[in-house]
């Protein structure tokens, strides 16, 4: 798939077993033939269309090599569809990954530590992504402040990808889907 073709697919709206605080989002899991088409398995930012609805978005990988998509209700809302529908998405990867947004305490981490902070500066947009799913991937809090001590001393080395880690959760088993409610 090239940056301006387009996969249509027809899959079924599921509501999380466990949505958090947050209980309006329903999400999606792209079939593997889908999945198989963008340029990467870890996080990838798309721009599609919900039963004829736009929206840009970033799919999550599921564990799996595919990617799974958080439906907002305000989606859900416009485009007139709710949990269980049968719903038509078209995506198409953007041309651009668009620059993520750092999570505050990674932010201010990298503030404290200038070395690791010019070399976050030169890294592509891929590469910080790939250290902000790292990051924010942690399940406890513990090891997340550990994750960016040690983003910011790896950083700080020169390093510019994060080693070990497995964006797209398959090898590693970190990352998956969410568990669909009954």
């Amino acid at each position: 798939m090239t940056s301006t073709d387009t996969t249509t697919f027809q899959v079924k709206l599921l509501r999380p077993a466990k949505p958090g605080d947050d209980d309006s989002w329903a999400f999606v899991i792209l079939p593997k033939e889908a999945s198989d088409g963008l340029p990467r398995r870890g996080r990838t930012t798309v721009a599609g269309a919900l039963n004829g609805h736009r929206f840009q978005e970033t799919l999550e990988p599921d564990g799996q090599l595919s990617h799974w998509l958080r439906v907002s209700r305000e989606l859900r809302d416009t485009a007139g569809v709710d949990v269980g529908d049968t719903v038509t998405l078209e995506i198409r990867p953007v041309e651009q990954e668009p620059e993520p947004e750092v999570p505050p305490d990674l932010a201010e981490a990298l503030a404290a530590a200038p070395e690791a902070r010019q070399v976050w500066d030169g890294t592509t947009t891929i590469a910080r992504l790939d250290w902000i799913h790292w990051v924010v991937s942690a399940k406890q809090a513990k090891t997340r402040a550990k994750r960016i001590r040690d983003a910011c001393d790896m950083l700080a080395e020169g390093k510019k990808r994060v080693c070990c880690f497995d964006p797209s959760g398959f090898y590693s088993k970190a990352l998956r889907a969410p568990d669909a409610a009954d």
